[in-house]
């Protein structure tokens, strides 16, 4: 199992996206890479192309083709990963798009960070070959992903799904059952719902807070960093699907938080979220 994916599609080049792709052709498989945004494609072919360079891993390099139209990035590709923003409607509208486009043997993943492939799966009559297969980026320092069936996956695709991922250089962490934000996601949402909680209530800062969790784990970012470094708006957007999931109020994001991402205030990528940020000339 593994042989079958040579080729490998992603849709969507942002911050999760292009770190896939880059790990995918570290380790020679082809890549085609699609994003909707021409600026966003051009940011990922610099980030795609300077990781094969430091790898030296040059010949790879030509294995990653780029593209602004989505049927030409599809053709004869094994799998193809959604990597979209944390929209449930957007992802359906997506995976609908792919399923129409790409080839029939096709397996369509998404990389959601918490909703379950189920939530995705009729959007598209190939439901034998979905899966969910969520990465944990800086992928080279966290190289795992959860794995979890739909309703009608096949054990067959489930089985070149997990091996894929190994064949990458990662850890499969395979779900058994149906659960909302998959293994490592529902543990750390745990903990960034508690941050945030303590922080918008006042009870300590920002850096207390990191600090406690550097000493505890011996980890160099704290989770107020990590939540930066990924983007405050796709934060929030997850942690209002958890809210959404249970309707329980314990989970609804603070509103200092939320008041955040409307001003913009978005962490690395715009300069200041929880810390100020000198972008890099």
């Amino acid at each position: 199992m593994g042989e079958e994916i040579k080729t490998v599609g992603i849709v969507g080049a942002g911050f999760t996206g292009k770190q896939i792709a880059a790990q995918t052709a570290l380790n020679n498989f082809i890549v085609k890479v699609y994003d909707i945004d021409t600026k966003i494609l051009e940011d990922a072919k610099k980030y795609i192309t300077g990781v094969l360079k430091r790898k030296k891993q040059l010949e790879a390099i030509q294995n990653v083709s780029y593209y602004s139209e989505l049927d030409k990035s599809l053709e004869d590709v094994e799998l193809v990963i959604e990597a979209v923003p944390e929209n449930l409607e957007l992802k359906r509208k997506v995976f609908s798009q792919i399923d129409s486009l790409a080839p029939s043997k096709t397996i369509i993943a998404t990389n959601s960070s918490s909703y379950p492939v189920s939530r995705i799966e009729s959007a598209v009559k190939r439901r034998d070959k979905v899966l969910n297969m969520h990465f944990y980026p800086p992928i080279p320092t966290r190289p795992m992903a959860d794995i979890m069936r739909g309703t009608e996956t096949s054990d067959e695709i489930f089985e070149i799904g997990k091996n894929w991922i190994i064949n990458i250089g990662c850890e499969p962490l395979i779900v058994k059952k149906e659960c909302f934000g998959f293994v490592f996601n529902r543990i750390w949402h745990a903990v960034k719902k508690e941050c945030i909680k303590m922080w918008a209530g006042g009870y300590a800062d920002i850096e207390v807070i990191d600090t406690a969790w550097k000493i505890f784990t011996k980890m160099k970012l704290g989770p107020f960093t990590m939540m930066d470094g990924i983007g405050l708006d796709v934060a929030y957007a997850v942690e209002m699907s958890y809210y959404e999931e249970s309707g329980d109020p314990k989970d609804k994001p603070p509103q200092a938080f939320r008041e955040m991402v409307e001003r913009g205030d978005l962490g690395l990528k715009t300069g200041k979220g929880f810390y100020t940020w000198k972008k890099k000339k």
